[in-house]
C-alpha cells in the first residue's frame, strides 16, 4: 500500500471513529445501560425441575407470570436451573407456584436476594475500578511517551470502552459484574495495541529525525500491523468460542471482549498514532538536545 493511500485510510478511519464515539455517547445518554441484578437488586434462585423440561418450555411461562424478562441459566445437570429476576410487587405470585404448573416436582435448592443498596454499592465500586484503571494508565503513558503519543493512546483507550458500552446500550444486553470484568479486560487489550504501535513510532522518530512524520507513522503501522492482527485474531478466535459455546452466563462477557479487541486494533491506528499527527507530533520532538559547548579556559 502506497504512503498516500495508507494516509487517506488512516484519516478515514479517524473520521469513522469520531462518528462512532459520538453515537455511543448519545446512546449512553439516551437509552442507558440495561443494568443486571448485580447492580439493581433482585432474586437469584436455583431450582430442580423435571428432567424432560427445556428452556423453551419454562421461560415463556415464567416471563408471563412474573411480567418481566427472566434470565434462565441451565447447568451441567439436566434438571437444575438458575432463575434471575427482579422482585415482584404482587406477593401472591411466587416462582414456585408458577413452576408447579409445568413441572410435577419443584425443589428450590437455594435462593438469595440482592438488595438495592448492595446494587448501588456495586455500581459505585465498578465505576471507581474503571476510573482507577484510566488514571493509572494515564500516569504510565505520561511517563513512557511524549505527551502527544500518550494523549493518542489514552484517547484510543477511552474510545474502545465507550464504544463497547454504547453497543450494550444499543442492544440492551444485560450489563452485570461479568460484563464489567470484560470491560476492564478491554482496557488491557486496547492499551497493549496502542503501546505497540506508539513504541514503534517513537523508535522510528529517534532513528530518522529528518524524515516526515507522516511517512514514519505509515512505516510504524506497516511494521506492527501483522503482529497486532495475529495477536488480536488469535484472541478473537478463543473469545468467539466462548460466545458460541459458553451459553447465556458468558454471553455478555464474550460480546464485550470481542468488540473491545476488534475496536482496540482499529483505534490503535485510527486514533493512537493518527491523532498525535493531527496535533503536530514530529521527529523533532525526539531529537536529543545538543550538548553545550565547553567554555574556553582562560
Amino acid at each position: 500500500m502506497s504512503h498516500s493511500l495508507l494516509t487517506r485510510t488512516r484519516f478515514s478511519m479517524s473520521a469513522i471513529s469520531g462518528i462512532l464515539l459520538l453515537l455511543a455517547i448519545a446512546l449512553l445518554a439516551g437509552k442507558g445501560l440495561n443494568w443486571g441484578l448485580d447492580f439493581t437488586g433482585g432474586v437469584v434462585a436455583e431450582v430442580r425441575l423435571d428432567q424432560q423440561l427445556k428452556a423453551a418450555d419454562i421461560k415463556p411461562i415464567v416471563d408471563k407470570a412474573l411480567q418481566q424478562d427472566v434470565q434462565l441459566i441451565g447447568s451441567s445437570e439436566a434438571d437444575r436451573w438458575t432463575f434471575r429476576y427482579n422482585q415482584v410487587e404482587d406477593t401472591t405470585v411466587s416462582l414456585v407456584s408458577v413452576l408447579e404448573s409445568s413441572s410435577a416436582s419443584v425443589e428450590v435448592l437455594n435462593s438469595s436476594i440482592v438488595g438495592p443498596q448492595v446494587g448501588s454499592d456495586m455500581v459505585e465500586q465498578g465505576g471507581l475500578a474503571v476510573f482507577a484503571c484510566l488514571l493509572l494508565t494515564m500516569l504510565y503513558l505520561s511517563y513512557r511517551f511524549e505527551w502527544r503519543l500518550a494523549l493518542g493512546a489514552l484517547l484510543a483507550l477511552t474510545h474502545d470502552v465507550v464504544i463497547v458500552l454504547g453497543m450494550f446500550a444499543l442492544t440492551q444486553i444485560e450489563f452485570n459484574l461479568t460484563t464489567l470484568a470484560a470491560v476492564l479486560a478491554v482496557l488491557g487489550y486496547s492499551l497493549n495495541d496502542s503501546i505497540i504501535i506508539a513504541d514503534r513510532t517513537r523508535e522510528l522518530f529517534k532513528a530518522k529525525p529528518n524524515e516526515e512524520a507522516n511517512l514514519l507513522i505509515n512505516d510504524a503501522v506497516r511494521a506492527t500491523f501483522s503482529r497486532t492482527l495475529i495477536t488480536s485474531g488469535t484472541t478473537l478466535v478463543t473469545v468467539s468460542s466462548l460466545w458460541l459455546l459458553g451459553g447465556p452466563a458468558l454471553e455478555g462477557f464474550a460480546i464485550a471482549l470481542c468488540l473491545g479487541i476488534a475496536f482496540g486494533t482499529w483505534s490503535s491506528i485510527s486514533l493512537g498514532v493518527t491523532f498525535p499527527q493531527l496535533i503536530g507530533i514530529s521527529p523533532e520532538h525526539y531529537k536529543k538536545a545538543a550538548p553545550m559547548a565547553e567554555e574556553a579556559l582562560p
